[in-house]
């Protein structure tokens, strides 16, 4: 009889999962719409996908972490 060794999708996505949250995603996106050269609108946006433990990390290295800290 020979081994059969299951693996199920829940697994293998809790891997990926695991994986972003150590490794961390950044998302940086800027979209502009114009007509006739006149500017309608203007969207800059950054999404982050980390743990915090993570985002810390490398957020305190680039200088993130003292804007973070301080009220608007």
């Amino acid at each position: 009889m020979a081994n059969v060794q299951k693996t199920t999708d829940s697994s293998g996505l809790a891997e990926v999962i695991d994986r972003i949250l150590d490794k961390g995603i950044v998302i940086d996106a800027f979209v502009k719409v114009s007509l006739v050269g006149i500017e309608l609108l203007s969207i800059e946006a950054r999404v982050v996908i980390a743990s915090v433990e993570t985002y810390l990390k490398y957020a305190e290295a680039i200088g993130l972490t003292a804007s973070a800290a301080t009220p608007a």
